[in-house]
């Protein structure tokens, strides 16, 4: 069962259409976004007195727009979903935190 799998996953990789992918902005621009879930969640360990509410509800309703976007762009950017879902998580925990602490 699962060598069928990894020739089909292998032949796409190699593929042209893999190859164009990696070279668009449906690729490079999430994974340049993917720093704000990272240092959101690397932050999940900080002392919450250097949370910041209003930047944490800033980050918050900026991913949720852009979740929104990634799902209505053709075709759909899922990577850009995925990263922005991920930041959402990260800053309603940070918010969380936040108020916690406040």
């Amino acid at each position: 069962m699962a060598g069928p799998l990894i020739k089909k996953g292998l032949n796409y990789v190699t593929s042209k259409d893999f190859r164009t992918y990696l070279c668009r902005y449906h690729f490079w621009g999430p994974v340049a976004n993917w720093g704000l879930p990272l240092a959101a969640l690397g932050d999940l360990k900080k002392d919450p007195e250097i949370i910041s509410g209003k930047m944490t509800l800033a980050l918050t309703i900026y991913s949720c727009m852009f979740m929104r976007f990634a799902w209505k762009v053709q075709p759909r950017n899922l990577l850009l979903f995925a990263c922005h879902f991920t930041n959402v998580t990260a800053q309603t925990s940070q918010g969380g935190r936040f108020i916690n602490y406040q």
